[in-house]
């Protein structure tokens, strides 16, 4: 794969590229995961499309049933590599760029969990809140630890620069937010009061808790860019995943500040449930008017790489969630709002969210049959593989 032009894998023999299947184990890394965020989202931004398209409902909840099956054989490949090669595992905590998708796996489960509420409410009814609740919990534990302790280990563990920098020091501190977006849609479907103020205001902290890190990192990220310029085309997708966080702050925002005026007023808050809902309204306004900033700036900067050549890696997933991100958000505002502007450009987002998957799913399938995307860079001074 060091062609510039985009390498279409041979597809002749499973695994053709690995010296035994069992080595698809040992070389996979939650890079993988970025595959299940980027389904995720695209099943629920076509749940959400402005119009009216017969069928479009039941491929939504194709993708998101496919999404949770697709995310089950990724957690049993990697808990089976902790199994078998621990060793060789744990030395992703010392890797400076792998270490950064941990975060990718409670993003992609937050997906499965809206999805919950979008499709598995529609299909078995009341039943799956319980589920979604306590998968809920089990996702924000995952977020927060990822928030701190791969910082954590940039700090004590790994080396970095600034010149060396990338978007991807944003993935395990964004998981937060994106489980803040998924509270938001789980509180009006909770029955009892305090629980419901206990998960909007844990929502409230995981934004809180993701949201200022991020625009920190991206406060650098621009710095490295003027004094450095573009990342190497390897990391070309990662000039979209500024986008996440911004995309993530203004859903977030919007759907928290949405849920929050009936779970405040509950408690004997009304004032605060008014002002949560007018703050939520106008943060995600201003988050959205900053991300179409960094949308245009992505567009333009991906133009350039394209032109001169870029190879295919799993980086490229990271075109399609936080463009997903974005897209839900604008679709959020189209609902809100009675401007005939949000309905139209969220029905281009979509399409390009769609054009971006497929032609990302093509290439992932190819080079998953071929064995050329396992390949973990954790284990380059082990056996020589790049």
């Amino acid at each position: 794969m060091n062609d510039k032009i985009p390498t279409v894998h041979s597809c002749a023999r499973p695994l053709s590229a690995l010296s035994s299947p069992k080595e698809a184990i040992r070389q996979f890394t939650p890079n993988w995961f970025a595959a299940t965020m980027g389904t995720g989202i695209l099943s629920l931004s076509l749940a959400q499309f402005p119009w009216s398209v017969p069928g479009l409902r039941l491929i939504a909840q194709g993708l998101w049933m496919f999404n949770i099956l697709l995310f089950s054989v990724f957690a049993i490949m990697y808990l089976a590599r902790w199994v078998m090669y621990f060793g060789e595992a744990k030395r992703i905590f010392g890797h400076s760029t792998v270490s950064m998708f941990f975060g990718t796996i409670p993003m992609g489960m937050a997906t499965i969990i809206n999805g919950l509420l979008v499709f598995g409410l529609p299909l078995w009814g009341a039943d799956v809140i319980p589920v979604a609740q306590v998968l809920w919990w089990l996702d924000v534990a995952m977020a927060l630890l990822c928030g701190v302790c791969i910082p954590y280990m940039m700090f004590t563990r790994q080396k970095h620069s600034i010149d060396q920098m990338t978007a991807v020091w944003l993935l395990p501190v964004v998981a937060a937010e994106v489980a803040a977006v998924s509270g938001g849609l789980l509180v009006p479907h909770i029955a009892d009061a305090h629980t419901q103020l206990g998960i909007i205001i844990t929502s409230y902290v995981l934004w809180a808790y993701s949201v200022p890190v991020a625009l920190s990192i991206l406060t650098i990220l621009l710095l490295r860019m003027v004094l450095h310029k573009l990342p190497h085309e390897s990391m070309a997708a990662s000039s979209w995943l500024a986008l996440g966080p911004i995309g993530t702050g203004s859903l977030g925002m919007l759907v928290i500040g949405g849920a929050a005026q009936g779970v405040f007023a509950a408690a004997g808050m009304p004032e605060i449930g008014h002002i949560a809902q007018g703050i939520g309204f106008v943060v995600g306004i201003i988050f959205w008017g900053c991300g179409l900033w960094w949308m245009l700036l992505a567009t333009l900067i991906t133009i350039r790489y394209f032109r001169e050549g870029i190879p295919f890696n799993l980086g490229w997933w990271g075109f399609t969630f936080p463009l997903g991100v974005y897209t839900v958000a604008t679709l959020k505002l189209s609902v809100m709002i009675d401007l005939s502007f949000f309905k139209g450009f969220s029905t281009l987002l979509v399409i390009m969210l769609v054009i971006m998957w497929l032609i990302v799913t093509v290439k992932t399938v190819c080079g998953a049959w071929s064995g050329k995307l396992f390949s973990s860079p954790c284990l380059a001074g082990l056996d020589g593989k790049s």
